[in-house]
This record gives C-alpha cells, sequence and structure tokens, in this order.
C-alpha cells in the first residue's frame, strides 16, 4: 500500500479543504449524551479524544451524533490505538466553552467529527504507526515539572482544588466499585494506589470508564505513570489528599525520560526486596480455623480463579527443600519495621519507605527458604518457608543451623524429604511468579496415617 499523505497536527487552520490527520490516541472520554434543543425528546451523544502526531503537538477531537454512531464510533477504538481523522471540522478553540473540559492542547484548534462529513478509522499505514507508536510514552507536560507524591503530602490542603502534574509508580489496583446516582444514572469508580520513593501508597481515584479501562491493564509494582492534570482533593473520611483523574487529564504509560527511567529501577528494586507487601497483607488466620482441604491441582486453579489471598490445606510430599545451599541463601537478616533485607552489619535500614527510618534501628535474623510439594495432581515450586515455622520444621535454631555439617543438613533434610506432611498456607496472587501465584506455609508437619487414608478416598478422585 502505498504512503498516505497526512497533515501534520501543527499545520491545522480552517481554511484546509478535506484534511486527513494521523495521530496516536493518548486520551479518551466517556460517551455522554444532552437533550437536542432542535428535536425536543432526542438525544445528541458525543464523546472526545486525543491525538498526538508529534513530540510536539496534539489536539482535541469531538464527536457528535445519534447513539448508534457515537457509540459505535467509540467502540472501535481505545488509547494506544493509531487512528487517521478524515474531513473533521476544523475550528478555533474556546476556552469559554466545550474546551475547558478537554485536555490542554499546544494546538490553536479543535477537530469536530460527525457521521455525515467525517470519517475515524484505524491506521493501517506501516509507516504512520512506526511513527507515532513511541510518542505514546512521551508526556504532555514538562517531563521535569511534577510533584512527587511527598510535595503533595507535605503542602496537604493548601492543593485543594489543583490541578497538578504526578509522576508515580502503580502499587495496586482497586475493583471497579458500580453505583446508582440519586437520579438513576449508573456510575463506577475505580482506585489505583501510587508510590514513589518518598510516600509507600498514595490513592488516584478514576470515574470515568475509559480512565478505568486504561488502568485496569496496567501491571502493578512495573508500570511508571506521569499524569498529567490531575486534580489535588481533600477526603476527610481518610484524613489525607487523594488525586482525581478529570476531564482533563492525560495518562502516560512508562514515560520515556530520564526521571521515570529511575523511578522505575527504584520500584522494581523495592518490589523484589517484598517491602511493598508487608503493609498490604491482612493478618495470617490461625492455622486451627483453616478447614479447607485442596490438592495442588486445585491450589492452582482456585488461585487462577480468584484474585484474592486464600487459606488451605495440602497432604502432600515434600519434594524439595535444598538445605545443604549457602547459609546466606538460608538464613536473611530483614528489617522489623518494614521485612526489607539488609546485612547484619547495617545499622539503619536502607529501605527509603521504611516506617521506622526516624526510629532507632531493629533487625532480625531467621530462616528464609524456598520448598516444592507434590501430590497426585502437580508439584508447588518455590513455596516460602520461614522462621519461626522453619525452626519448628526442622527443629533447630538458625545459631544450630549454621553449626552443622553437610552430612547433618542432608539427615535434616531427608527427615521430611519425600514424607506425606499436612501443610497449611496461604496463597496470594503475584505477578513475579509464572504462575500466577505465590504459597507461603504456614504450618508443616508429617501427617498422621490415619488422617491421611481419611482424606486419601476425596483427594484421589479430585482432577
Amino acid at each position: 500500500m502505498a504512503a498516505q499523505t497526512f497533515i501534520a497536527i501543527s499545520e491545522l487552520h480552517p481554511n484546509l479543504s478535506h484534511p486527513k490527520v494521523a495521530g496516536i490516541v493518548i486520551g479518551k472520554s466517556d460517551v455522554k449524551s444532552f437533550p437536542d434543543r432542535k428535536n425536543i425528546g432526542v438525544d445528541r451523544f458525543t464523546f472526545g479524544f486525543t491525538i498526538k502526531d508529534s513530540p510536539e503537538f496534539f489536539v482535541n477531537v469531538t464527536a457528535w451524533g445519534n447513539d448508534l454512531y457515537v457509540n459505535g464510533l467509540s467502540n472501535s477504538f481505545s488509547t494506544g490505538d493509531c487512528v487517521i481523522v478524515e474531513n473533521p471540522l476544523v475550528s478555533s478553540k474556546d476556552p469559554e466553552k466545550g474546551d475547558k473540559f478537554c485536555p490542554t492542547t499546544p494546538s490553536f484548534y479543535r477537530l469536530m467529527v460527525t457521521e455525515v462529513h467525517s470519517q475515524v478509522s484505524l491506521c493501517a499505514d506501516t509507516g504512520a504507526i512506526e511513527r507515532l507508536l513511541p510518542l505514546i510514552h512521551l508526556p504532555v507536560k514538562d517531563p521535569g515539572d511534577f510533584y512527587s507524591l511527598g510535595d503533595i503530602v507535605a503542602n496537604g490542603q493548601r492543593l485543594e482544588g489543583t490541578v497538578i502534574n504526578i509522576l508515580a509508580a502503580v502499587r495496586s489496583i482497586g475493583e471497579m466499585k458500580q453505583f446508582i446516582t440519586s437520579d438513576q444514572r449508573k456510575g463506577q469508580r475505580l482506585e489505583v494506589k501510587l508510590f514513589d520513593d518518598s510516600v509507600s501508597s498514595f490513592p488516584l481515584v478514576c470515574w470515568d470508564r475509559e480512565a478505568i479501562q486504561l488502568v485496569q491493564t496496567l501491571i502493578p509494582k512495573e508500570t511508571v505513570l506521569f499524569i498529567a492534570d490531575a486534580k489535588i482533593g481533600f477526603d476527610s473520611f481518610r484524613s489525607g489528599m487523594t488525586a482525581t483523574v478529570n476531564a482533563k487529564t492525560i495518562i502516560t504509560l512508562n514515560p520515556d525520560t530520564r526521571e521515570a527511567s529511575l523511578l522505575f529501577s527504584y520500584a522494581k528494586e523495592v518490589a523484589e526486596s517484598g517491602a511493598l507487601d508487608q503493609d498490604e497483607k491482612p493478618e495470617d488466620v490461625p492455622v486451627e480455623s483453616i478447614t479447607d482441604v485442596y490438592t495442588v491441582g486445585q491450589l492452582k486453579q482456585k488461585a487462577q480463579d480468584i484474585s484474592e489471598m486464600f487459606f488451605g490445606i495440602t497432604y502432600s510430599f515434600v519434594s524439595k527443600l535444598d538445605l545443604n545451599s549457602s547459609v546466606s541463601k538460608l538464613i536473611k537478616t530483614r528489617c522489623t519495621r518494614c521485612n526489607f533485607m539488609v546485612t547484619e552489619e547495617e545499622v539503619s535500614c536502607s529501605n527509603l519507605m521504611c516506617p521506622g527510618r526516624d526510629q532507632m534501628f531493629s533487625s532480625a535474623t531467621g530462616f528464609d527458604m524456598l520448598m516444592d510439594f507434590t501430590d497426585h495432581t502437580g508439584t508447588l515450586q518455590a513455596c516460602s518457608l520461614r522462621s519461626p515455622l522453619a525452626e519448628k520444621a526442622l527443629g533447630c535454631t538458625t545459631e544450630e543451623f549454621t553449626n552443622l555439617t553437610d552430612d547433618e543438613r542432608t539427615a535434616m533434610k531427608w527427615k521430611l524429604l519425600l514424607e506425606r506432611c499436612k501443610i497449611y498456607v496461604k496463597i496470594l496472587p503475584s505477578i513475579k511468579m509464572k504462575s500466577g501465584m505465590r504459597a507461603v506455609v504456614l504450618d508443616c508437619s508429617v501427617a498422621d496415617p490415619g488422617e491421611v487414608k481419611q482424606h486419601m478416598s476425596v483427594l484421589l478422585q479430585q482432577p
């Protein structure tokens, strides 16, 4: 296919005849309806989107028409798609009218498309697509013009009602909550928790369905956002500041900037340390209250079916427990306040988000190892076994363990290895594990033969 000729956004003006613009969609709003003043009882539908065709230039596009046309057009593309807008009406921006509810753009104009005169389609020009795709990672504002989450918290209610830029990483994504408004309209709300090197958790609230669909695709702890024109408010319920995505907001995923790259590296380091998980974990329930029995296959299936933590019992064989590794791989020292891994020689926690950085440093040394367990339905690999449970399972302290010979460690390993054990586990979703789940052993002991026999007839019938 021959390369097409497009008008650059920077060259748009009202006198152009049948302009054709190609751009990547960097923002999109929900479809809304209004009573048509010319036709009583009829609604007009509209939505807006923003396209970019160069690092410096982007423009707002508004579609108007009936329900079928506007909703059909909105469903035909998403943020991140490359589109071609043919024969739009090019008009000057009016800050006093609709343009104050759209993202701020460097263009003097805005585009309007209708079913009769215009066409919007996905771009099939490979040359144009290759040129446009990298633009999705360029912020629409100066990449150095942003507030850190610490700046927002420090300024507090002085920022109430302001619109600012934020650079932060995604910590977690909540569930979308749906509701009915007082005038019987459907609404939705989703909250994203952000973090950076100054604040461990900060709420970003999304009300728009398009914004919610965008953030639901993000990978927590592996995504950095540049949020242009987020509205800052004070939430009296939680007595803290929040950011809200609004009609003017444009979110850039994993920005191609030095500042974002540094934050991404920090986020990856903190996520791998496990420090972010500590204050998110609900308290473990007493093992006595755990009664649900699973095969390994059932544990894996349930972890795929639900995205929440759950507890269970499995009667399985310990199939891997490497006690002959170096001591540094089996015994680790962690900060007692944030669980960040440290060395025994350190006198302060190196985690910048540790809640105890201004307090006297304390650490604890304990077993921190991995084990596999297996039954007739499969193997659950890399299950976490930590102190104090590890001391109970192994029958020795960390100090006693370090003084054992290799032969003594091997003998200790075979006391558990290939034994049918009763294992209490906590299963958590995890994006870092290939299986999508992470297992933490809460209790492990050699199973009573009578108890195993009681459950075996049921377990053998399970897939």
